[in-house]
């Protein structure tokens, strides 16, 4: 059954919704839908209270890590933590609090995808798949989906497909797939990915991208007959948005044993 997933982004030690394809190295690119008022804990805290296991706190580039530390504190065992993870801070992220760590970047040095870096990455975890979740997030090329790396700027060598998830799988316990062109936008998932997603997944997969209302929650639930579970981020009242409430994306979860 499809759930919703909630998310802490963290963008210069705050919590923002911004729109994916515009965060690049250029602060004058960057396109902000919301700055949260209230600290990382908070919504740690209100996951908590809610029982929403899964939530992903993304660092997007430096100055995340107090943020992101002080969240894992709130909840420790309760929040899955991405963004610049590495074979040198996998484990202590774990440590930190975190029940898994999310890798993306690290996986493709020069953007192409390393066996080994994945390899190093399981190691220092102590060979603990459930400790790890891959990061596929991705952008479209024509009908083709390819990893994004680098603030989902740098495309890599990496197409994600069915045989890309049989390479992957073995190595996870559940994938991320940001569709970085739908995210941020409010405009609508990317329908075609989930379909797929759910076809070629036999492991836990949560997409993010574009979710707006729940309708979305539904949709998500029809294409991928419950295989894939929703992240809503700019679009929940708990982030400024107007068109759907974070009450209401618990009482999805709750209505469906969730």
């Amino acid at each position: 059954m499809t759930r919703f997933r909630p998310c802490i982004d963290l963008h210069s030690g705050q919590v923002k919704q911004i729109v994916g394809g515009t965060l690049t190295d250029t602060s004058s690119d960057l396109k902000v839908n919301h700055v949260s008022k209230l600290p990382a804990p908070h919504f740690a805290r209100l996951y908590r209270e809610n029982a929403l296991r899964g939530a992903h706190v993304i660092m997007l580039g430096p100055g995340n890590e107090d943020a992101a530390r002080e969240a894992l504190a709130e909840w420790r065992g309760g929040l899955q933590v991405g963004g610049g993870i590495t074979e040198e801070n996998a484990r202590q992220w774990i440590e930190w609090g975190a029940e898994k760590v999310i890798i993306t970047s690290y996986l493709f040095p020069d953007g192409k995808f390393s066996e080994d870096h994945l390899k190093l990455v399981l190691s220092v975890l102590g060979n603990d798949k459930e400790k790890l979740v891959i990061d596929l997030s991705c952008r479209r090329k024509g009908s083709r989906w390819f990893v994004a790396m680098n603030k989902w700027q740098t495309i890599t060598d990496m197409e994600v497909n069915r045989e890309t998830i049989l390479l992957l799988e073995p190595y996870c316990s559940e994938f991320l797939i940001h569709a970085a062109d739908n995210e941020g936008l409010q405009q609508g998932i990317d329908e075609e990915l989930v379909s797929q997603l759910a076809q070629w997944c036999s492991i836990p997969v949560t997409y993010a991208g574009g979710g707006r209302n729940l309708s979305d929650l539904n949709l998500v639930q029809e294409l991928s007959q419950g295989k894939v579970d929703l992240t809503i981020g700019s679009a929940l009242d708990i982030f400024g948005g107007t068109s759907i409430k974070f009450e209401d994306c618990i009482l999805w979860n709750t209505k469906h044993g969730l």
